[in-house]
């Protein structure tokens, strides 16, 4: 025997072998035509774009492939400098304030209840 869900009784009931292999919420085949489109800004083709999108700028990478492969013995992590510099040592002392707050945590938690 054949079951499909019905949408009235919210159950499954016995149907026809047709019935229960075309579920309700799927209907067969393509619509006609295409969807309207949603924006109707014009595209532009590649070959009207040009070599560079306006939107882009320069592409900087070759400049920090040479700057990241000079062997100065400076870690990759710290090559550009400053900025490097601060947002690693930013990092590292958030970690470690972090890993102290948690000991500190754990240790008043640990504590019995003085009542």
């Amino acid at each position: 025997m054949y079951y499909k869900f019905s949408g009235f009784t919210q159950k499954l009931t016995g149907s026809a072998p047709t019935a229960a292999y075309s579920p309700q919420g799927l209907r067969p085949g393509v619509p006609a035509e295409a969807p309207p489109m949603i924006f109707a800004s014009p595209t532009k083709l590649v070959s009207e774009a040009g070599t560079v999108a306006d939107y882009i700028g320069p592409n900087r990478v070759p400049d920090l492939q040479k700057l990241f492969q000079i062997p100065d013995g400076v870690p990759i992590h710290l090559k550009r400098g400053v900025p490097d510099r601060l947002l690693y040592r930013t990092t590292m002392a958030l970690t470690i304030g972090g890993t102290l707050y948690c000991l500190v945590a754990l240790y008043f938690a640990a504590q019995p209840n003085n009542k």
